[in-house]
């Protein structure tokens, strides 16, 4: 890794120095520019793009009431480069400039950092040893120019009314009038202890969000999280904005080389389903089927789910009497699936200071982690818990939406701050779907479980845990494998029963060679709620995957990302023109075509389909 430091501005000002003109920061390219200034004892920040407004002056205090004074400034440049243990990339560029106020709040020293990059910002505040003991209260204001439309938290949802919200889940995206996307969220909130989320309001009084979260300091080098917000052209560039990972701490961890990326069978909505030789329960029998499955399809992972235990505490288990967890951890470990272990908070305390421990001695790679709350402090015990005792860990259940932490522990695989498909009733839809794959997606890899090929049997009510009313999952087969492609996780997460996936194998091919790490990543349509279409690099091949909401329509593909002078072979998955997302959701084709850069393929995309295509250079001889 090289650093470059320039420094550009060192400027000192008295404290009584209240009014001075404002500090300004250009990204290095000039797209964004920052400004702060002191108004009336508050201080204020701006944010422009190419001289438009995109933040109108709004104020940032750490301390509620204090009175704020400059003391003294430096700006200065970085521009390096890091490589993620996993990703949508596998080289980052940082490249930003660093305001760094030092100021004093009713006396007490504080620093206040502002990194800005071409198409972000982030600030957070950084505390002294006088501000030991003292309540801190992290307030951001967010006057936005320009809203037209407002989708935010784990289901990406759209907000009808801002000004009637009464309390707004990160990150929110906001489409301006003039097509800009602006992203609110926070990075690093891993390292800010004794913090939770922040939580976004709508202050009537002034007009504009104010985001808050509290904690008392600790004093010298404690810092806040960084308050973030992203600019971009359009929703699909906020997916693959990397100033929240640039933001986050750099990995804490020596040694990474156990964490693997992959993709992996789920027991869960297989529940039920009929095999033709026995139905699939939480037994034994069933776990070594779904094992035996992984191995002979190289699928790297096998999650089992809920109630393989039935009580926990004081360090003791209940197993389920169906299930001899010894005998499971060892048959996978003699076919090489690594298996992840859930572990259902509800069900007793077993003694988080062992809990982990124990899991890795049964012979567990990680843990999926149910109900453990939305609560920061307890997340970071756990990853950190996690880490020593060499485990992945999936959150499931209304995680904290850590965005950047798996830069900095990238033992966290994935988690659900998402709806997973047939998880509940809102999330059965295309459109949803599309909202968090532009919305939720913003905080990090996401667990969403897409991937159904039985989708008639899942609508037939086939499953113990599929959806409740009949028919009401909306998608095509081609869609699910786009969708796979579509969302970043570590751990590709496949929900549905062996058996259906080796009907459609010729499909299934696809899914066995996405990797679930990348090279590199485009995302070339996107509206949010509607399409999508994300083409992502390893070695010299791309996958590239459309998703469409409940409306047949064409995206047109263009194959400039690809090599100039190369010639590729595509591998084109597409639904039928008779297929359907509610009436005819299995029927598709596959077809092949060669093509160069700059061709334009069509993404022709049925009621809830999608489309997808493998991308293979042809060397040929000279």
């Amino acid at each position: 890794m090289t650093r470059f430091f320039a420094w550009l501005v060192v400027g000192v000002l008295t404290a009584t120095s209240l009014y001075a003109d404002p500090v300004t920061v250009q990204s290095p390219g000039g797209q964004l520019a920052v400004s702060f200034e002191v108004r009336e004892d508050a201080l204020f920040y701006s944010i422009s793009r190419e001289n438009r407004p995109v933040v109108d002056p709004s104020k940032v205090e750490i301390f509620a009431g204090a009175k704020m004074a400059v003391v003294e400034q430096s700006i200065r440049e970085s521009d390096s480069s890091w490589k993620p243990v996993y990703g949508q990339f596998s080289s980052i560029r940082d490249h930003h400039r660093e305001l760094t106020l030092s100021l004093t709040a009713d006396s007490v020293p504080v620093q206040l950092i502002c990194r800005v990059f071409d198409c972000g910002v982030g600030f957070r505040f950084v505390l002294s040893e006088e501000s030991a003991g003292k309540k801190m209260t992290y307030t951001s204001e967010y006057k936005l120019r320009g809203g037209a439309a407002h989708y935010a938290g784990q289901r990406g949802a759209k907000i009808a009314n801002l000004a009637k919200a009464k309390r707004v889940a990160v990150p929110l995206v906001t489409q301006r009038d003039d097509g800009l996307h602006v992203a609110l969220l926070e990075s690093d909130l891993y390292s800010a202890a004794g913090f939770e989320i922040m939580g976004i309001r709508f202050a009537a009084a002034s007009g504009s969000l104010v985001a808050s979260s509290s904690a008392v300091s600790i004093g010298e080098g404690q810092v806040t999280a960084w308050r973030v917000i992203l600019i971009d052209e359009t929703a699909g560039d906020l997916t693959v904005n990397t100033v929240s990972l640039n933001l986050a701490a750099p990995c804490k961890l020596a040694d990474t080389s156990w964490i693997k990326p992959g993709k992996g069978l789920w027991d869960w909505r297989i529940h039920g389903y009929h095999n033709g030789e026995f139905v699939y329960g939480i037994d034994t029998r069933s776990y070594f089927h779904l094992i035996d499955f992984c191995a002979e399809q190289g699928i790297e992972y096998f999650t089992v789910d809920d109630f393989w235990f039935t009580k926990a505490g004081n360090g003791k288990m209940t197993v389920a009497p169906e299930v001899d967890i010894a005998k499971v951890m060892s048959y996978a470990k003699e076919k090489g699936v690594m298996i992840m272990l859930y572990y259902d908070r509800r069900k007793g305390n077993f003694g988080d200071e062992t809990l982990f421990r124990h899991y890795a001695d049964l012979g567990a790679t990680g843990m999926k982690y149910g109900f453990m709350g939305n609560k920061a402090d307890f997340t970071r015990d756990a990853i950190n818990a996690a880490a020593e005792n060499k485990l992945l860990i999936n959150f499931h259940d209304g995680p904290v939406p850590m965005a950047g932490v798996e830069r900095t522990m990238p033992n966290l695989i994935t988690r659900e701050y998402c709806h997973g498909q047939q998880d509940s009733r809102s999330a059965f839809t295309p459109e949803t779907f599309l909202q968090m794959a532009m919305v939720s997606a913003l905080t990090g890899p996401l667990d969403m479980s897409n991937g159904n090929f039985g989708i008639n049997s899942i609508n037939a009510g086939e499953r113990k845990k599929g959806p409740k009313k009949r028919n009401s999952y909306i998608s095509t087969v081609v869609s699910e494998v786009a969708r796979n492609l579509v969302i970043y996780t570590g751990l590709v997460t496949l929900p549905d029963a062996p058996e259906e996936y080796l009907k459609k194998a010729d499909l299934f091919e696809f899914l066995k060679q996405m990797p679930a790490t990348w090279d590199d990543t485009r995302v070339l349509n996107s509206k949010i709620g509607n399409y999508i279409t994300v083409a992502r690099r390893t070695g010299d091949r791309w996958f590239v995957g459309s998703v469409s909401d409940q409306t047949a329509q064409t995206l047109d593909i263009p194959l400039n990302f690809l090599e100039p002078g190369e010639t590729y072979e595509a591998t084109i998955y597409q639904d039928l023109p008779d297929a359907h997302g509610v009436k005819n959701p299995e029927a598709y084709e596959i077809t092949t075509a060669t093509v160069k850069r700059h061709d334009v393929l069509p993404a022709k995309m049925v009621v809830g389909g999608g489309h997808a295509m493998i991308l293979r250079p042809v060397h040929r001889k000279p």
